[in-house]
């Protein structure tokens, strides 16, 4: 489902991706058969356990032929990649779009943090901005996509009904109207338009 219409695709700069339970799985279908010529950065924070070395950049970056790596602090965020937040730090994106780790204490239960990662990354970016918010058991996630969208960026959200788990969904939906509300194949498809835009923009 849509609102009457639907947004027009436009051109961003990057998306930031939130999800927890049901994560990996829905990432792993977000993310099939992305093209090689893929420029649009991706950042995404999934909530894993503190004490895991996340083997997430190493799972991604046998399924995509872009360079898929950790977040590093006050490295720039650059084209042709996906970052993942690392376990343990939130991971923030600063007004000179670069990134910045830190160990402040968990929101909603959450470090990383989503809504830390949307807010922060709508501050830098404001209207070139895609958010996208999947499966997960928490709220985390809620207030930092309606910040994209108060700043004129895109929201997206995994359709409840599809997700693993629609607490996390549901939230963002409760908290404003986002501008897609769809199953995970039709937000990949979102995910192909918004990098076609990000290619063939001036």
């Amino acid at each position: 489902m849509k609102r009457d219409a639907g947004p027009r695709i436009r051109r961003v700069d990057a998306a930031v991706i939130g999800a927890s339970a049901g994560g990996v799985e829905a990432l792993g279908l977000l993310f099939a058969e992305l093209p090689a010529q893929w420029r649009l950065p991706l950042v995404v924070v999934l909530h894993l356990p503190e004490a895991h070395e996340s083997r997430l950049p190493e799972v991604f970056s046998q399924r995509l032929p872009f360079a898929v790596r950790e977040a590093q602090d006050k490295a720039p965020v650059a084209p042709a990649c996906l970052y993942f937040a690392p376990p343990g730090y939130h991971l923030s994106i600063e007004r000179d779009r670069s990134f910045s780790l830190s160990c402040e204490p968990p929101v909603l239960f959450s470090r990383p943090s989503i809504d830390v990662l949307m807010s922060s990354a709508a501050d830098a970016y404001g209207p070139a901005l895609a958010g996208l918010l999947l499966t997960g058991a928490n709220e985390d996630g809620a207030e930092g996509l309606h910040d994209i969208h108060r700043a004129g960026g895109l929201s997206a959200v995994q359709d409840p009904a599809e997700a693993q788990v629609p607490t996390m969904p549901e939230a963002a939906i409760a908290r404003h109207a986002p501008d897609f509300v769809l199953p995970l194949r039709e937000l990949r498809a979102l995910l192909l338009k918004l990098d076609a835009a990000h290619h063939h923009a001036p």
